[in-house]
């Protein structure tokens, strides 16, 4: 198909599509020709999408005034869930295939991102969801200016972070009901939210979080910075990722991965600490409905934006159904995980019933059973089995796009939380642990990480899982944090290295201390360190990491059983010299009777 004929065709669709439009705004339409009407705008903005996966197509859609009026249909046609939705994936594909569209549908005389922001506030179904946070995301990655209005204006009364907040809440609840859609929908307005979390920082360059923030000279990259008005993220997100369930047979994949990948952009500060390690308020019907809208920006009251919408949209905060109702035994289920989840982020005591935060135990067994299932029993890292398997089950991920974002959150975690970091320390590596046997052969989790720690197939992971063994190996306030200088003569790094040896062996973490600027073994950890030794240390090879086994004394043999041994020796060397293996003057028991040494 030529472009022009292509144009042709698009214009007659758009003629089509517009009278579509204007016949449904007509209110003397009866039932029935409104079905009908509404059946032919679907079909018609179908055929524009379809049209516009070719590049000629996208380009002609892809101008600002029919991206004006494509948006101008979506909204139009919002009780046609179908015919909306088409025309959004429309300008979505458009942005998918050109660049210059993502900067397009931001202009003035387009509004796209308003209109997809102010459109994705108001919707409760999953499909708007997933089509709107894809439009968000492909207009947001160059990193535009428009991401400063998405975090601090508001829209219909709240902020991007707040409506991204209220569908994560809505969307964990409708994948725990089986709800269609919604673990695309999670996995695009995740990919959404961490454009605003990879931005925004550096935009506003508030909050240093290294050392390499304060220089000037540097240039930013992800984790130099954090803006409080992007805290918001942090609840909704920990509670997606404590309650999706696990998939089979690969136990990590979307929307699981974007959620690791959200946390791993949030640092785990003392502000953000209590929302990380603090306690899960569980709501009451009567609390949930009775939240107040004035402490949105630092504080979240306790929502689980599960039967109402949270947004502004909403005249009443109660509990009404939403348009996502799954079965009250799926729901209650469902609004259980969710309410477990839901804290206060008031600074002010909690006055509902509280329980324990689980996000530490759900990384390390996230991370146990992901490792067991790539690398079952004692196999070989590198063994071909392990990559086919990964193959099969995730074709368009390696090993290290999978499982390394997972290892970097529990390292993150570990070296924000001191507490975290000595629990994940005898998980790995137990003071009771046996050590009869050689630690990098283990069937278990520090087996899986010592082998990693020699991959050649899987370099991120390798230096991913040396960086969680340091983490867990840290003093308080080491490394990662700003109160340390990151060098290999700092203290901090010595004592880590000196804590990680005594651990597990230097032969096992030799290369990975090199490459961290540390060439030879470090000393015994000191006084200094807050880690204690278990009391069977002295018996641990400082190599090996394995037990020396002191060599038992053996009794004397007595006359009659040195000449029997004597005697098995003089056969053994005479059969040598008889079959020309050894010459009879390199026999040693020959030359023993001739010097008078055997009687």
């Amino acid at each position: 198909m030529s472009f022009a004929r292509s144009k042709g065709s698009l214009s007659e669709l758009w003629i089509q599509a517009s009278l579509c439009q204007r016949s449904a705004a007509i209110p003397s339409k009866s039932s029935f020709n409104f079905m009908c009407i509404a059946l032919d705008a679907a079909q018609a903005l179908l055929a524009v999408k379809e049209l516009g996966k070719i590049p000629a197509g996208s380009e002609f859609l892809s101008s600002p005034t029919n991206l004006s009026t494509l948006l101008a249909l979506a909204t139009s046609f919002k009780d046609d869930v179908e015919a909306s939705s088409e025309a959004l994936r429309a300008i979505a594909n458009a942005l998918f295939l050109l660049d210059q569209a993502r900067s397009t549908i931001l202009e003035k005389e387009v509004d796209g991102g308003v209109i997809a922001i102010s459109m994705l506030q108001k919707t409760s179904q999953p499909d708007h969801i997933f089509v709107l946070s894809r439009i968000l995301f492909l207009s947001t990655v160059p990193g535009p200016s428009f991401i400063k209005n998405l975090v601090e204006d508001k829209f219909h009364g709240n902020t991007a972070v707040e409506i991204i907040a209220a569908k994560l809440d809505l969307l964990t609840v409708g994948i725990l009901a089986g709800t269609k859609m919604a673990r695309e929908a999670m996995s695009d307005i995740l990919k959404f939210a961490f454009n605003l979390l990879l931005y925004y920082p550096k935009m506003v360059r508030s909050e240093p979080q290294t050392l390499e923030a304060n220089n000037p000279d540097e240039t930013a990259v992800l984790g130099d910075f954090w803006s409080s008005k992007l805290d918001g993220l942090l609840a909704p997100t920990l509670r997606a990722f404590t309650s999706l369930p696990l998939t089979s047979p690969n136990p990590i994949t979307a929307p699981l991965t974007h959620v690791i990948h959200t946390l791993i952009t949030i640092p785990v500060t003392s502000e953000l600490r209590p929302i990380w390690f603090g306690t899960n308020v569980i709501a009451s019907p009567r609390s949930s409905t009775s939240n107040s809208p004035k402490h949105a920006s630092r504080s979240q009251t306790p929502q689980p934006a599960v039967g109402s919408n949270t947004n502004s949209d909403s005249p009443a905060r109660t509990s009404q159904p939403t348009p996502v109702s799954p079965k009250p035994s799926t729901l209650d289920r469902a609004l259980s995980a969710i309410a477990a989840g839901a804290r206060s982020l008031s600074r002010s005591p909690p006055t509902t019933n509280t329980t324990p935060t689980n996000v530490l135990q759900r990384t390390c067994d996230l991370l146990d059973t992901t490792l067991s299932h790539f690398f079952p029993d004692d196999v070989d890292v590198d063994d071909q089995s392990v990559r086919d398997r990964c193959k099969k089950e995730s074709p368009d991920n390696s090993l290290d796009d999978l499982l390394s974002p997972l290892v970097i959150l529990l390292s993150r975690i570990c070296s924000g939380d001191e507490t975290s970091r000595v629990r994940v320390r005898q998980l790995v590596i137990p003071d009771d642990m046996d050590r009869s046997a050689p630690l990098e052969g283990r069937a278990d989790i520090l087996g899986r990480i010592l082998r990693l720690m020699s991959s050649v197939y899987q370099p991120r992971l390798k230096d991913a899982v040396g960086e969680l063994l340091f983490a867990i190996c840290e003093s308080d306030g080491m490394p990662t944090s700003i109160h340390c200088i990151p060098s290999p003569k700092a203290d901090c790094y010595t004592i880590a290295a000196s804590i990680l040896s005594a651990l597990v062996g230097y032969g096992n973490v030799a290369g990975f201390l090199y490459n961290k600027g540390i060439l030879s073994a470090p000393a015994a950890p000191s006084g200094s360190s807050k880690y204690t030794p278990p009391a069977s240390a002295a018996s641990i090879n400082p190599i090996t990491g394995t037990t020396v086994n002191p060599k038992q004394d053996l009794p004397e043999m007595t006359d009659e059983e040195k000449e029997r041994e004597a005697e098995k020796l003089f056969v053994l060397f005479d059969r040598l010299e008889k079959t020309g293996a050894i010459p009879p003057n390199q026999n040693p028991m020959r030359k023993a009777i001739q010097e008078g040494k055997l009687g």
